[in-house]
C-alpha cells in the first residue's frame, strides 16, 4: 500500500492538471452562452428571457441545450417594401 503523502501529491496533480481546466473551460462557455442568447436576434423576447434563465439555473447543462436548439437562430429575413 502506498504512504498517504504519495496519495495526496498524486490526487494533487490530478486535480491541477484535469479538474481546473475543465472547470475553466465550463465556465467560459458558461458565460460565452449567456451572451450569445442575449444577443441573438433570431429569438423573442420572452425566448430570450426563458433563455438566459436557464442558461442561469442549469449551468452547463442549460448551455448546452441552448447551443444544441437555439443558438443558430437566425432573425427572420426583412421584407423590402
Amino acid at each position: 500500500m502506498a504512504p498517504v503523502h504519495v496519495t495526496h501529491h498524486v490526487f494533487g496533480i490530478f486535480f491541477l492538471l484535469f479538474v481546473i481546466p475543465v472547470v475553466l473551460v465550463s465556465m467560459v462557455f458558461w458565460i460565452w452562452m449567456i451572451i450569445s442568447a442575449i444577443n441573438n436576434k433570431g429569438l423573442g423576447d420572452s425566448e430570450r428571457i426563458c433563455w438566459v434563465l436557464a442558461i442561469i439555473f442549469l449551468h452547463v447543462l442549460g448551455a448546452l441545450l441552448y447551443l444544441v436548439i437555439a443558438h443558430g437562430k437566425q432573425p427572420p429575413p426583412q421584407k423590402e417594401a
